[in-house]
C-alpha cells in the first residue's frame, strides 16, 4: 500500500492541507503513519463524512416533516378549492376576462358619448349647460365602471347569496 502526504491528499480531495489536518484531528480521516495517509481509505472516509453531514442527502430526510408538508399542501389546496366554489377567490382567467370585458365596455361607452351628445350640443350656446351635459354623460360611464356588482356580473340577489 502506497502512503501519501497531506499535500497529496489535499490535492486529491480538492481541499487545503490545513483542512486535511482538521479532518484528521476530528477523526474523520485516519493516518497509516504520522503525516502519511492511504489515499483510497481517506477518499472513502471523506465521502462518508460528506454524505453524513449533507442535509439534502436521502438518508437524512425526515419522513414526519415531509409528511407534514404534504398534508399541509393538500389542506391548503382543498381550502383554496372551497374558496373558489364559494366565490371568495377568483381564478386568474376569470379576473382577466372580467377586466377585459369591463375595459372594452368602458371604451365603447366613452366612444359613444360624442355620437350621443353631438346633436344635442350643436344646438346649445350656454357653456354651463354644455358642461353639465358632458359631465353627466361621463359620470354615467364612470359610475358603471365603479359598480363592482355590474363588473363581476353579480345582481343584488346574487350578492346576497355570496355573502
Amino acid at each position: 500500500m502506497k502512503a501519501y502526504t497531506s499535500k497529496a491528499v489535499a490535492a486529491w480531495l480538492d481541499i487545503s492541507e490545513r483542512r486535511v489536518r482538521q479532518l484528521r484531528d476530528e477523526k474523520v480521516i485516519t493516518e497509516i503513519r504520522p503525516g502519511l495517509y492511504d489515499l483510497k481509505t481517506v477518499n472513502h472516509q471523506y465521502i462518508n463524512y460528506l454524505r453524513k453531514n449533507n442535509p439534502d442527502s436521502e438518508s437524512t430526510i425526515n419522513y414526519n416533516a415531509e409528511r407534514a408538508k404534504l398534508v399541509r399542501a393538500k389542506r391548503e389546496a382543498q381550502e383554496l378549492e372551497l374558496k373558489l366554489r364559494r366565490n371568495e377567490v377568483h381564478t386568474t382567467e376569470d379576473v382577466e376576462q372580467v377586466m377585459t370585458d369591463t375595459l372594452v365596455r368602458f371604451k365603447t361607452r366613452l366612444m359613444a358619448i360624442p355620437a350621443k351628445l353631438s346633436p344635442i350640443l350643436s344646438k346649445k350656446k350656454d357653456q354651463t349647460e354644455i358642461f353639465k351635459l358632458l359631465k353627466s354623460a361621463i359620470d354615467e360611464v364612470l359610475e358603471e365602471l365603479s359598480d363592482f356588482q355590474t363588473v363581476f356580473g353579480y345582481g343584488v340577489e346574487d350578492e346576497e347569496t355570496h355573502s
